[in-house]
């Protein structure tokens, strides 16, 4: 129940801002579980270039490897996916964090 509250809030706070990016990224966490974006860390490291932001408005799992050193912000993260990340020597944080980061959006990908 806890991650349902905060996913809430974060959906509540997105589509506050009046970026588009973020209204987008609200539209995508508000859709149910079962069509809730899940990416995969192989489709990250073929979509990122070095030093790029991505955006999953979702949970990031761990299948495939990644050598590219990437920021990446997502709802959650699977132990496996995160494990990846660390080692690829990538920085994980959330979508809120990336909100006060880069109010305007900018240089950010969104994968779904």
């Amino acid at each position: 129940m806890h991650e349902r509250k905060d996913l809430n809030d974060l959906i509540e706070r997105l589509r506050k801002e009046k970026k588009r990016i973020w209204k987008r990224t609200a539209e995508l966490l508000s859709r149910p579980n079962r069509r809730r974006v899940e990416v995969n860390v192989s489709k990250i490291e073929s979509y990122g270039l070095d030093g790029t932001t991505i955006l999953i408005p979702g949970k990031v799992l761990g299948s495939g490897k990644m050598s590219k050193k990437l920021t990446i912000a997502a709802f959650s993260f699977s132990e496996g996916a995160k494990k990846a990340i660390a080692e690829s020597g990538s920085k994980i944080i959330g979508i809120e964090e990336l909100a006060n980061q880069n109010p305007e959006g900018k240089s950010v990908i969104i994968l779904v």
